[in-house]
C-alpha cells in the first residue's frame, strides 16, 4: 500500500464544487422563503405548525450544503480539519434528521408517514455517507473521501430541493374543497 502524506488535501480540485453547490444551496433557500412569504396568507395559521414541520429539515439540509462547501474552501484546510468538520456536521445531521422522526423539534409529526423517507431518513443517510466521505479523508485516499463528501452534499441538495417543490406546491395549492380549480 502506497504511503499518503497525511497532510495532503486536494481541495482545490473542488473549488467549482463547492462554489456551485453553496451558489445554489442559497438561492434556493431564499426562493423557498420567497414561496412560504407569499404564500403566507393563503393558509390559515392552524397550517403554520404543518409547515414549520416541512420547512425547517428543508433549510437546515440547504444551510448544511451551504456551511459545508463554505468550512471546505479555506485555505488552511488540514487533511485531519476536513474530517472533524465532515464527521461533526454529519453526525449532527444525522442526530438532527433522526430526531425529527419522533417529532421532538419542531413539536409535531409529520403527517404523511411517507414523508419520513424524503425528510428524515434519506437526508440520515447522506449524512451517514459524509461521515463515511470524512473518515476516509483522513485514513484511505483524500480523493475518495472527498468524492463522497461531494455524493452526500449532491444527495442533500437533491433532497432539500425535492422538499422545496413539495412545500410550494402544497403551500400554493388551494385547500381542499376550497372549490378553485387550477
Amino acid at each position: 500500500m502506497p504511503v499518503v502524506d497525511k497532510g495532503y488535501l486536494p481541495l482545490g480540485a473542488w473549488n467549482n464544487l463547492y462554489l456551485v453547490t453553496s451558489a445554489a444551496a442559497a438561492t434556493l433557500v431564499g426562493l423557498l422563503f420567497v414561496v412560504i412569504t407569499l404564500a403566507a396568507e393563503r393558509q390559515p395559521p392552524s397550517e403554520a405548525k404543518r409547515i414549520r414541520i416541512y420547512l425547517t429539515p428543508t433549510v437546515v439540509y440547504f444551510a448544511s450544503v451551504l456551511l459545508l462547501a463554505g468550512v471546505l474552501t479555506f485555505p488552511t484546510q488540514s487533511r485531519l480539519s476536513a474530517t472533524l468538520c465532515s464527521c461533526g456536521e454529519g453526525a449532527a445531521g444525522i442526530l438532527y434528521a433522526l430526531s425529527l422522526l419522533r417529532g421532538r423539534p419542531l413539536g409535531g409529526r409529520f403527517r404523511v408517514r411517507g414523508d419520513a423517507w424524503p425528510y428524515s431518513l434519506l437526508p440520515a443517510a447522506a449524512f451517514g455517507l459524509l461521515v463515511a466521505g470524512g473518515a476516509a479523508v483522513f485514513e484511505l485516499n483524500p480523493d475518495r473521501g472527498l468524492t463522497l463528501v461531494a455524493v452526500s452534499m449532491l444527495a442533500l441538495l437533491a433532497l432539500a430541493l425535492r422538499n422545496s417543490w413539495s412545500i410550494a406546491v402544497t403551500v400554493i395549492s388551494p385547500p381542499p374543497g376550497d372549490g378553485t380549480s387550477r
